[in-house]
């Protein structure tokens, strides 16, 4: 009997994600300028594209 596929190892499961965790998204923002450290977050953070 045969193993379905998606019970593989986690290991090789690798799938593009989409949706960034908090410092993921202020990583990205701070690299193209829009976030300054320190800077309050009053409404939510602006949206970013997922990373490739």
């Amino acid at each position: 009997m045969s193993r379905h596929p998606s019970l593989k190892g986690t290991g090789t499961i690798r799938k593009k994600r989409n949706v960034l965790k908090r410092f993921e998204r202020i990583n990205l923002l701070t690299a193209d300028g829009r976030w300054k450290p320190g800077q309050k977050v009053l409404n939510g953070l602006p949206k970013t594209k997922p990373i490739d």
